[in-house]
């Protein structure tokens, strides 16, 4: 077996070697992107078996996605070792439940729910909860978040609280809903992917016989991408252990993107405190990306906050010098569109594959102007992890309706009628917090962007006209599907690569999200999700925003706090002028949107977020209206108890801060602090104004 050895190890760097004769036990790799971490894995199963440390049928390798299970099965088979297991959670706990089911249940095995979306919408009509398939599709993903968090029906509203989620409907209703479905599913003998890894748990813990045989079975478990793992996944390991320890755990807590779905780096972080005499290796030397980007996604990351020391990774660039990075501005998202396409077709012409170029954007409705964009110069596309634009179900019922509509001839503005059209859809004035109603309105509203794009620049736009521009856009937007530039959010890009990347709409309120402001962790994790952007690009990378949303419209938008520092000091973008400065605030009004980033008191540029909140450097002084903090705390708890909302969703702790401190007088100057978006201005800015102003609160003597 020497020989084979050798030809194992060779070709890896001195951190991966490390990573592949660390001795059996407890060994944790922090592996930072693009550095061999699948290489590094298979090859240490490998030697595992080669040493006789383990028998190839001893090994359970766990990943998170199918694809992930599938590329090391098949490099795990190029070593000779075909006869370890490499599959995800779900499937490896599938997989050993069938077997010992006879023996922990007796009965008949349950079926697998193929689509939960039936019983949570029984649930939700016995519960009184809304059974739009947008709703059901959130509350299914409460019901998932909850069961992957350990989270029992009855405790979902102290824990939503506590994670601070956005729920689809009230917690209480919510738990309601979650506790109609689990029943609904045990009358019916069913079983849900979450149910797998809870049974398998249980089967393990409670059933000693069945323990004992599944740990003689496997003695060897390797877990990859572990800083995604959630509490539930983490029980099941904890459970395939036992008191053992030989255990190698793979992950990247910079790359922690999902934890809206219960994942948690905690247990990555925690490792050594669980295994003190663990093997710790880090691999840093980046063998995908450029000097140039792996020197840009540092930079990215070191901006982050409450970063474990230990976990702290700097990538190392191995390959030969590349293009810097291009930051651009535009206008209006068209603009932006129009010029990404345009570099597109360049990079195609000099000689890049389609497919190995990509475009990606924070949320899946910004996709519609780049397909637009790619069609109109004819180059192919693929959308991936989502529909495109036009074959999205809420956009064919709004064409659907304005076709009808249109026949009436109605009078009036254009974009007021295509809003109004859209209403009965889903259209709200006040957009959802979050989840596939958030994404369903940001669709729709794109749909009001276009009729007031084509009001601007055709003087006798109608409902028809706009119709048939709909129908030519959609049409044009069919490509056949062959090989093509990728279009994908940052979490559906987590895992791939390309030699180009761009990365746009890299704006606030887009990325960071701007659900996510006023929260430390959201925020953060929206950094990583740029961090992720960053790393997919091997070797040309382009990041770019526009300041309007519509062509022609108002230049409201700011770029997105996370480039600063990243933009070179020379570079045409990186000073925002002062004009625009002073401009914003009005706009911000229209479109929710906060212009502060420049200190109040000393006027030096803001960073951070508990800063840019308080609209001040945190060593400037501060001028705090005690009185008024307290009346606005009061004013909160009696909102938050009339909606039966959590305090925060009103305004945050910071927010009231800041607005103490800086006494708005206007509703100009109350937008202008950040967390007072449009929606919270026009549903408490009355409110707010008037405690500023010293009037009595509704309820005081």
């Amino acid at each position: 077996m020497a020989g084979a050895d050798v030809n194992l190890i060779d070709g890896l760097d001195p951190d991966q070697l490390a990573a592949v004769r660390a001795p059996r036990g407890p060994v944790c790799v922090l592996a930072g992107a693009g550095t061999g971490k699948t290489r590094t894995i298979v090859s240490r199963i490998a030697h595992l078996i080669g040493s006789g440390h383990v028998t190839a049928g001893q090994v359970l390798a766990v990943t998170f996605t199918a694809r992930a299970a599938g590329e090391m099965r098949t490099r795990l088979r190029a070593m000779g070792v075909p006869g370890a297991q490499a599959r995800t959670f779900h499937s490896a706990a599938l997989r050993q439940l069938r077997y010992f089911w006879p023996r922990v249940v007796g009965d008949a095995q349950w079926d697998l729910v193929e689509t939960k979306l039936r019983l949570v919408g029984q649930a939700a009509h016995r519960a009184g909860a809304g059974t739009e398939r947008e709703t059901l599709r959130d509350l299914a993903s409460e019901i998932e978040w909850a069961k992957a968090s350990l989270v029992a029906p009855e405790d979902y509203p102290a824990a939503a609280a506590r994670a601070r989620r956005d729920s689809p409907a009230a917690p209480e209703l919510v738990a309601k809903v979650y506790a109609g479905y689990e029943s609904l599913k045990n009358e019916s003998r069913l079983l849900d992917f979450d149910d797998l890894l809870l049974h398998t748990a249980a089967a393990l813990e409670e059933h000693t016989e069945v323990a004992e045989e599944f740990r003689d079975r496997y003695r060897c478990f390797v877990v990859d991408e572990y800083q995604d793992v959630t509490p539930l996944q983490q029980r099941v390991l904890e459970a395939w252990l036992g008191r053992r320890d030989d255990l190698t755990v793979v992950g990247d807590a910079n790359q922690t993107i999902y934890s809206f779905a219960g994942a948690s780096p905690r247990p990555l972080l925690d490792f050594t405190r669980r295994f003190p005499e663990a093997a710790v290796v880090r691999l840093e030397r980046d063998y995908r990306s450029t000097p140039e980007v792996v020197s840009l996604a540092n930079r990215v990351i070191s901006a982050a906050r409450d970063r474990p020391a230990g976990s702290r990774l700097k990538l190392v660039g191995q390959r030969d010098n590349g293009p810097e990075p291009k930051f651009a501005e535009y206008d209006d998202e068209p603009a932006e569109a129009v010029a990404v396409a345009a570099r597109v077709k360049e990079l195609v012409e000099a000689g890049t594959p389609l497919s190995e170029i990509a475009i990606l954007y924070r949320v899946n409705a910004q996709s519609e102007v780049y397909e637009q964009a790619l069609a109109q110069l004819e180059i192919p596309y693929l959308v991936r992890g989502g529909e495109r634009f036009f074959a999205r179900q809420e956009i064919r019922q709004a064409v659907a309706a304005l076709r009808t509509a249109a026949v009436k001839g109605p009078e009036g503005e254009l974009p007021a009628i295509v809003r109004a059209v859209l209403v009965p859809i889903g259209l709200t004035e006040e957009p959802p917090t979050g989840g596939s109603a958030r994404e369903r309105w940001e669709s729709l509203l794109a749909l009001v962007e276009l009729a007031e794009e084509l009001a601007s620049t055709a003087q006798d736009a109608d409902l028809s006209r706009y119709v048939t521009e709909l129908d030519q856009r959609a049409q044009a937007q069919h490509p056949p599907t062959v090989e093509g530039v990728t279009l994908a959010s940052l979490h559906a890009a987590k895992g791939l690569e390309w030699d180009a990347v761009f990365l746009v709409g890299v704006v606030e309120g887009t990325l960071p999200i701007q659900h996510a402001d006023g929260d430390d962790a959201a925020i953060e994790e929206e950094r990583r999700l740029l961090y992720v952007g960053v790393t997919r690009a091997r070797v040309h990378l382009s990041m770019s925003w526009a300041l309007a949303r519509a062509e022609g419209g108002n230049r409201y938008r700011r770029r997105s706090r996370f480039l600063y520092g990243l933009i070179p000091e020379n570079h045409p973008v990186a000073r925002v002028a002062a004009t625009r400065q002073r401009d914003l605030p009005r706009q911000a009004v229209a479109r929710g949107m906060n212009p502060v980033r420049y200190c109040r008191v000393c006027g030096d540029k803001l960073v951070g977020t508990m800063p840019i909140k308080l609209g001040r450097c945190e060593s400037c002084p501060a001028d705090l209206d005690e009185g008024l903090l307290e009346r606005l705390r009061g004013w909160r708890v009696e909102r938050a108890k009339g909606l039966k909302v959590p305090a925060y969703v009103i305004f945050t702790d910071a927010t009231l801060l800041a607005i103490a401190e800086q006494r708005p007088a206007d509703r100009a100057a109350l937008v202008a602090i950040s967390g007072v978006g449009a929606t919270k201005l026009d549903r408490f800015g009355a409110e707010v104004l008037a405690l500023v102003g010293g009037e009595p609160r509704s309820g005081d003597v």
